[in-house]
C-alpha cells in the first residue's frame, strides 16, 4: 500500500488518464476526490470505488473552480496529501485557426487552474509535507503545428513545475514534480482520431516511427509513473520534469527508411 490513507484530488479523473490514476491511487491504499465536467460519468467512477472517493464536477476555466475543489476534498477527508493537475483542454488550432478565445480558454484550464489549484491546496501539503504532479505533455517542447495553443500552455505548466518545485520544497516541503507523457490512448483520444478519418484498427497500423513498442502508451501505464511521484518513494526529488514516451524527445532520428 503505497498510499496508504492518503488523499489524493485528481482533476479530470471522470475518464481516461485521470481515471486510471484515481483507480491506482486506490488501489494502494489513498481515498481520492473524482473530478470532471460530466457528472455522471464523474459518478460512475466515484461509485465503483465505495467509500474511497467522493465527486466535485465543475469547470477549470472557471477562477472559483481551484478553491471549490480543494474545499470538497477537505470537507469529504478532512485532509489532503496529493495533488494530480491532470484535466486538460486540448483543441485543435494552428497560427491560422486560433482567436483569442480558444487561446485565453487553453491557458486557463492547463496552466491558470493548476497554479491556483496548488495555492488553494497549500496549506493542507504543507501539513503533509504533500506531493503535487502536473500531467504535461511532449508538445511542450514545441508541439505539432495544428496544437499551437495546447503546446503552449504545457510550456507554461513545465515553468511552473520548475518554478515551484524549487520554491515550495524549500519554503513549504512540498514537492512539485511533472510527466510529459507522449501520445496515450484514451476513449476520447479513439474517438478523435476516428472522427479524423482514421480506420478502426488505426491503432495497430501505426509504423514503428510512431509507435516502437507495437502500440501507444495504455492510461494504466502512465498511472503507475504518477503513483511513484506522489509516493514518498520518489523523496526528495522536486522540480523534475520527466518525459515519458518510447522514444527520446530532443534530438531523435528518425531511421531513414520510415521518413
Amino acid at each position: 500500500m503505497r498510499l496508504k490513507d492518503k488523499v489524493i484530488l485528481v482533476t479530470g479523473s471522470a475518464t481516461g488518464i485521470g481515471e486510471a490514476i484515481a483507480r491506482r491511487c486506490v488501489a494502494e491504499g489513498a481515498r481520492v476526490l473524482i473530478h470532471g465536467l460530466e457528472k455522471d460519468l464523474a459518478a460512475t467512477v466515484a461509485k465503483s470505488l465505495d467509500d474511497s472517493a467522493v465527486v466535485h464536477c465543475n469547470d477549470l476555466a472557471d477562477p472559483a473552480a481551484p478553491a471549490e475543489l480543494v474545499d470538497a476534498a477537505i470537507r469529504a477527508f478532512g485532509r489532503l496529501d496529493g495533488l494530480v493537475n491532470n484535466a486538460a483542454f486540448i483543441p485543435r488550432g494552428n497560427l491560422d485557426t486560433s482567436d483569442p478565445a480558444l487561446f485565453d480558454k487553453c491557458m486557463a484550464i492547463n496552466a491558470r487552474a493548476p497554479m491556483f489549484l496548488i495555492k488553494a491546496a497549500l496549506p493542507y501539503l504543507k501539513q503533509a509535507r504533500g506531493s503535487v504532479v502536473n500531467i504535461g505533455s511532449v508538445n511542450a517542447y514545441c508541439g505539432e503545428p495544428n496544437l499551437l495553443p495546447y503546446s503552449l500552455s504545457k510550456g507554461a505548466l513545465m515553468t511552473l513545475t520548475r518554478n515551484l518545485g524549487d520554491a515550495l520544497h524549500r519554503e513549504a516541503g512540498v514537492r512539485v514534480n511533472q510527466i510529459n507523457p507522449g501520445w496515450v490512448l484514451t476513449a476520447n483520444e479513439n474517438r478523435v482520431q476516428m472522427s479524423m478519418g482514421k480506420p478502426a484498427d488505426w491503432v495497430a497500423r501505426l509504423p514503428a516511427e510512431f509507435a516502437p513498442s507495437g502500440g501507444i502508451i495504455a492510461p494504466e501505464q502512465l498511472a503507475s509513473a504518477v503513483l511513484f511521484w506522489l509516493s514518498d518513494e520518489s523523496r526528495p526529488a522536486s522540480g523534475t520534469v520527466m518525459e515519458f514516451d518510447q522514444f527520446p524527445i530532443i534530438g531523435r532520428n528518425p531511421p531513414k527508411e520510415l521518413k
